[in-house]
């Protein structure tokens, strides 16, 4: 994609993104910039991970927020403000809110977070539990903004929400001003559109690539489409980019000044996660991570240096337990095996101590005994071991072949 040097209309944009960083000046922290070394290596270039998990309510969304409902009129403010959300837009509003002194109720779906519903509850927001599905607790936000004369607050498609989330932009310039590609996940587009737009602005050689969970992809078909399009069903872990249908204003700015849309893995997904968490003593949300999982996806891609935009870090501990369980698995870090062995006394003793000098950590033993399959003196192990990565794996399986046992699966 070629870019044209800004005419007016692209100068007054970038002058609202700049005057929109003003307004969040002691409002939204300037996040900080990490650098990687382990992605670095991996990518053979710089890689900085910009901190949005590290922002007030845990997430970019208050920057959006705080700049729409600033913009209202006084007869709008008075009205009040209406939001649905499952997560991070909910408290970014519930906050904005708060400290403008406007009242926001906001709708969640049922089975929202615990955390998530207590925290924008203590933003000051009035929360109202409704639908099974985003969808449906939209619906009912809107129905409340018409019923009372409240001002709904989108998530993304909105020009003062855009422009809000574009002075993330203006820091990764001010912060890693030799950055060469931005990379950053896309579910409405809103963040990506705003980054875009900063960027592209004063640096148009600066590359801006989105990220989407594969299950939940709807830039791809809609770019190649030249309009927004609604992919139906979408499913992914990460909730934060869980949008079927983009934006029609951030789409139009995406079309723009987006070079790339990718999409990653659910594997990659929890394993970026994990990597976060482990390398960079970072909690991370899976919408979060996906440009770290784009990098170890493709390390190869990408001009350096690198700046990696961590969204957001509001992840229900539930869930994060079974997202780093799925990225070790991912990662090799756990080994399920089930053995064929003679069933005699003595013989699961052996067995773990064959795993004990592979240093293959046991997590759990299941020993089947009445499968008709077996014959009269076999029986049937499951085993589900902690390892340190493939190669581990390997040569866990190999050791216990070499000491006789029939591995099945």
């Amino acid at each position: 994609m070629s870019f044209r040097t800004p005419d007016p209309l692209h100068r007054l944009m970038l002058d609202d993104v700049r005057g929109a960083q003003k307004m969040l000046s002691g409002v939204a922290r300037t996040t900080a910039m990490e650098g990687s070394r382990h992605l670095s290596s991996l990518v053979g270039a710089p890689v900085h991970l910009k901190c949005e998990n590290l922002q007030r309510t845990g997430s970019f969304k208050l920057r959006g927020a705080y700049v729409r409902i600033a913009g209202l009129r006084p007869e709008e403010r008075a009205a009040g403000v209406v939001a649905a959300s499952a997560g991070n837009h909910a408290q970014g509003v519930a906050l904005a809110s708060n400290l403008l002194g406007v009242h926001a109720t906001v709708f969640m779906p049922v089975g929202a977070p615990l955390p998530k519903v207590a925290a924008t509850r203590e933003y000051g927001a009035d929360v109202r539990l409704h639908g099974h599905v985003v969808d449906e607790t939209l619906a009912a936000a809107e129905r409340y903004a018409r019923e009372t004369g409240a001002v709904f607050i989108h998530p993304f498609d909105h020009p003062d929400i855009i422009v809000g989330q574009g002075t993330v932009g203006l820091e990764i310039l001010e912060q890693c001003p030799e950055v060469r590609t931005i990379l950053v996940g896309i579910g409405g587009g809103g963040l990506a559109a705003g980054i875009g737009l900063a960027v592209k602005s004063l640096r148009p050689d600066v590359k801006v690539i989105g990220v989407q969970a594969e299950g939940a992809a709807a830039y791809p078909p809609s770019l190649a489409a030249g309009h927004p399009v609604v992919i139906e069903s979408p499913v992914t872990m990460a909730d934060g980019i869980k949008v079927g249908r983009p934006g029609d204003v951030p789409f139009a700015l995406v079309q723009e000044y987006v070079d790339e849309v990718r999409t990653v893995s659910e594997d990659a997904l929890s394993s970026a996660l994990l990597l976060c968490l482990e390398r960079a003593k970072l909690v991370v949300e899976p919408a979060g991570a996906s440009p770290v999982a784009a990098l170890l996806s493709d390390p190869k891609a990408f001009k350096g240096p690198v700046v990696a935009v961590l969204s957001g870090g509001n992840v229900d501990p539930l869930l994060l337990q079974r997202i780093l369980r799925h990225g070790m698995a991912a990662g090799g870090r756990y080994l399920s095996l089930r053995l064929r062995v003679t069933d005699r006394p003595g013989v699961l003793a052996t067995l773990l101590a064959v795993l004990t000098v592979a240093d293959a950590n046991v997590l759990d033993v299941s020993h089947v005994r009445t499968d008709p399959r077996l014959g009269l003196t076999e029986a049937e192990v499951e085993l589900h071991l902690e390892t340190k990565g493939p190669e581990h794996c390997r040569e866990v399986a190999d050791a216990l072949r070499d000491a006789g046992y029939t591995v099945l699966d």
